[in-house]
Protein backbone atom coordinates (compact mmCIF):
# COMPACT_ATOMS: atom_id res chain seq x y z
CA UNK A 1 0.00 0.00 0.00
CA UNK A 2 1.54 3.31 -0.99
CA UNK A 3 2.19 5.92 1.68
CA UNK A 4 -0.47 8.41 0.54
CA UNK A 5 -3.29 5.85 0.48
CA UNK A 6 -2.12 4.37 3.76
CA UNK A 7 -2.08 7.80 5.38
CA UNK A 8 -5.61 8.56 4.12
CA UNK A 9 -6.95 5.19 5.26
CA UNK A 10 -5.31 5.52 8.68
CA UNK A 11 -6.80 9.00 9.09
CA UNK A 12 -10.29 7.74 8.24
CA UNK A 13 -10.00 4.72 10.52
CA UNK A 14 -8.97 7.01 13.39
CA UNK A 15 -11.76 9.47 12.61
CA UNK A 16 -14.38 6.72 12.80
CA UNK A 17 -12.81 5.08 15.86
CA UNK A 18 -12.06 1.71 14.26
CA UNK A 19 -8.30 1.86 13.75
CA UNK A 20 -7.58 -0.67 16.49
CA UNK A 21 -10.25 -3.09 15.27
CA UNK A 22 -8.58 -3.96 11.95
CA UNK A 23 -5.52 -6.08 11.36
CA UNK A 24 -2.84 -5.02 8.90
CA UNK A 25 -4.23 -7.60 6.44
CA UNK A 26 -7.74 -6.12 6.86
CA UNK A 27 -6.38 -2.65 6.13
CA UNK A 28 -4.56 -3.90 3.03
CA UNK A 29 -7.75 -5.61 1.80
CA UNK A 30 -9.87 -2.51 2.45
CA UNK A 31 -7.37 -0.20 0.79
CA UNK A 32 -7.45 -2.27 -2.41
CA UNK A 33 -11.25 -2.28 -2.82
CA UNK A 34 -10.90 -0.37 -6.12
CA UNK A 35 -9.11 -3.43 -7.51
CA UNK A 36 -12.31 -5.46 -7.02
CA UNK A 37 -15.00 -3.13 -8.32
CA UNK A 38 -18.11 -4.61 -9.88
CA UNK A 39 -18.58 -3.26 -13.41
CA UNK A 40 -21.70 -1.47 -14.59
CA UNK A 41 -24.21 -4.11 -15.80
CA UNK A 42 -23.75 -3.14 -19.47
CA UNK A 43 -19.96 -2.89 -19.44
CA UNK A 44 -18.74 -6.42 -20.17
CA UNK A 45 -21.34 -7.23 -22.84
CA UNK A 46 -20.98 -3.79 -24.42
CA UNK A 47 -17.19 -4.00 -24.49
CA UNK A 48 -17.34 -7.52 -25.93
CA UNK A 49 -19.60 -6.25 -28.72
CA UNK A 50 -17.23 -3.35 -29.42
CA UNK A 51 -14.21 -5.66 -29.35
CA UNK A 52 -15.59 -7.51 -32.38
CA UNK A 53 -14.68 -4.49 -34.53
CA UNK A 54 -12.34 -2.30 -32.52
CA UNK A 55 -9.21 -2.40 -30.39
CA UNK A 56 -10.14 -1.61 -26.80
CA UNK A 57 -7.73 0.20 -24.53
CA UNK A 58 -8.46 1.82 -21.23
CA UNK A 59 -6.85 5.17 -20.47
CA UNK A 60 -7.17 5.89 -16.80
CA UNK A 61 -5.60 7.86 -14.00
CA UNK A 62 -5.55 4.57 -12.09
CA UNK A 63 -2.20 2.81 -11.99
CA UNK A 64 -1.42 -0.21 -14.18
CA UNK A 65 -1.73 -2.72 -11.35
CA UNK A 66 -5.18 -1.38 -10.44
CA UNK A 67 -6.36 -1.51 -14.06
CA UNK A 68 -5.07 -5.05 -14.60
CA UNK A 69 -6.70 -6.23 -11.38
CA UNK A 70 -9.99 -4.52 -12.27
CA UNK A 71 -10.00 -6.13 -15.70
CA UNK A 72 -9.27 -9.58 -14.32
CA UNK A 73 -11.81 -9.30 -11.50
CA UNK A 74 -14.61 -7.90 -13.66
CA UNK A 75 -13.87 -9.71 -16.92
CA UNK A 76 -13.28 -6.48 -18.83
CA UNK A 77 -12.03 -7.46 -22.31
CA UNK A 78 -9.50 -4.71 -22.87
CA UNK A 79 -6.81 -5.35 -25.45
CA UNK A 80 -4.47 -2.91 -23.76
CA UNK A 81 -4.17 -1.19 -20.39
CA UNK A 82 -2.91 2.38 -20.56
CA UNK A 83 -2.42 4.43 -17.45
CA UNK A 84 -1.59 8.09 -17.01
CA UNK A 85 1.26 6.89 -14.81
CA UNK A 86 3.04 5.84 -18.03
CA UNK A 87 3.12 9.52 -19.05
CA UNK A 88 4.07 10.77 -15.61
CA UNK A 89 1.02 13.07 -15.62
CA UNK A 90 -2.68 12.79 -14.84
CA UNK A 91 -5.53 13.22 -17.26
CA UNK A 92 -6.52 16.12 -18.31
CA UNK A 93 -2.89 16.88 -19.12
CA UNK A 94 -2.50 16.83 -22.94
CA UNK A 95 0.59 14.63 -22.66
CA UNK A 96 -1.53 11.69 -21.42
CA UNK A 97 -3.72 11.67 -24.55
CA UNK A 98 -0.70 12.02 -26.84
CA UNK A 99 1.06 9.19 -25.01
CA UNK A 100 -1.93 6.91 -25.64
CA UNK A 101 -1.97 7.73 -29.35
CA UNK A 102 1.79 7.21 -29.62
CA UNK A 103 1.72 3.87 -27.79
CA UNK A 104 -1.12 2.66 -30.02
CA UNK A 105 0.67 3.99 -33.13
CA UNK A 106 -2.40 6.00 -34.07
CA UNK A 107 -3.16 9.61 -34.83
CA UNK A 108 -5.41 11.18 -32.19
CA UNK A 109 -8.14 11.51 -34.86
CA UNK A 110 -8.14 7.70 -35.20
CA UNK A 111 -9.08 7.26 -31.54
CA UNK A 112 -12.54 7.41 -30.03
CA UNK A 113 -12.21 8.40 -26.39
CA UNK A 114 -15.20 7.00 -24.51
CA UNK A 115 -16.00 8.28 -21.04
CA UNK A 116 -18.69 9.32 -18.60
CA UNK A 117 -16.67 12.33 -17.51
CA UNK A 118 -17.26 15.37 -19.65
CA UNK A 119 -14.03 17.15 -18.71
CA UNK A 120 -12.04 14.07 -19.79
CA UNK A 121 -13.81 14.03 -23.16
CA UNK A 122 -13.36 17.76 -23.62
CA UNK A 123 -9.62 17.41 -22.95
CA UNK A 124 -9.38 14.48 -25.40
CA UNK A 125 -11.28 16.51 -28.00
CA UNK A 126 -8.85 19.42 -27.59
CA UNK A 127 -6.04 16.98 -28.42
CA UNK A 128 -7.75 15.84 -31.63
CA UNK A 129 -9.52 12.68 -30.49
CA UNK A 130 -13.07 11.79 -31.38
CA UNK A 131 -15.31 11.49 -28.33
CA UNK A 132 -18.24 9.43 -27.08
CA UNK A 133 -20.11 10.38 -23.93
CA UNK A 134 -21.65 7.45 -22.06
CA UNK A 135 -24.26 8.62 -19.59
CA UNK A 136 -23.91 7.28 -16.06
CA UNK A 137 -26.71 9.00 -14.12
CA UNK A 138 -26.03 6.94 -10.98
CA UNK A 139 -22.24 7.27 -10.96
CA UNK A 140 -22.25 9.41 -7.84
CA UNK A 141 -25.18 7.60 -6.20
CA UNK A 142 -28.96 7.83 -6.36
CA UNK A 143 -29.17 11.21 -4.63
CA UNK A 144 -26.59 13.01 -6.78
CA UNK A 145 -27.46 15.19 -9.73
CA UNK A 146 -24.83 14.53 -12.40
CA UNK A 147 -24.22 16.79 -15.36
CA UNK A 148 -25.75 14.88 -18.28
CA UNK A 149 -25.81 17.84 -20.63
CA UNK A 150 -24.41 17.19 -24.08
CA UNK A 151 -21.38 19.18 -25.14
CA UNK A 152 -21.44 19.82 -28.90
CA UNK A 153 -17.83 18.58 -29.10
CA UNK A 154 -19.02 15.01 -28.40
CA UNK A 155 -19.18 12.95 -31.58
CA UNK A 156 -21.46 10.33 -30.03
CA UNK A 157 -23.73 10.14 -27.01
CA UNK A 158 -24.83 6.77 -25.63
CA UNK A 159 -27.06 5.61 -22.81
CA UNK A 160 -24.58 2.80 -22.00
CA UNK A 161 -21.93 0.62 -23.67
CA UNK A 162 -24.53 -1.59 -25.35
CA UNK A 163 -26.07 1.49 -26.93
CA UNK A 164 -22.62 2.69 -28.01
CA UNK A 165 -21.91 -0.71 -29.61
CA UNK A 166 -25.22 -0.51 -31.51
CA UNK A 167 -24.35 2.95 -32.78
CA UNK A 168 -20.91 1.87 -33.96
CA UNK A 169 -21.77 -1.46 -35.58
Amino acid sequence: MDALHRMTLDTLLEEFGVADQLSEADKQHLNRVWHRLTPWPDSVAGLQALKQRFTLATLSNGNVSLLVNMARHAGLPWDCVLSSELAGHYKRDPEVYHMAANLLDLKPSQILMVAAHQDDLQAAHREGMRTAFVKRPLEFGPTATPDLSIDPCFDLVAEDFLDLARQLT
